[in-house]
């Protein structure tokens, strides 16, 4: 698996990234200032609901996309984080 990097897209606006992915991490927030690693469940339920991920309730550590999941993904980064 390829870690992402600037390097590895250059076009994204990480400060515009790193800002999201902290409000998402807010969302698991506990004990004062505690976050935990992942998405919160609420945001994962909705995108399986919605038809976007496979279902969440497993033992696996990651989430599959559907079809339909990963095209609104590639287009989201692109127009939420891409720099221009």
């Amino acid at each position: 698996m390829t870690k992402m990097n600037n390097g590895f897209r250059p076009w994204i606006d990480t400060d515009k990234l790193d800002a999201a992915a902290l409000a998402i991490l807010s969302l698991t927030l506990h004990d004062g200032s505690r976050v935990w690693k992942g998405i919160d469940w609420d945001i994962t339920n909705r995108l399986f609901q919605k038809g976007l991920i496979e279902n969440p309730a497993s033992q696996a550590k990651s989430l599959v996309l559907t079809e339909h999941g990963l095209e609104l993904a590639k287009r989201a980064l692109e127009e939420q984080f891409g720099k221009g």
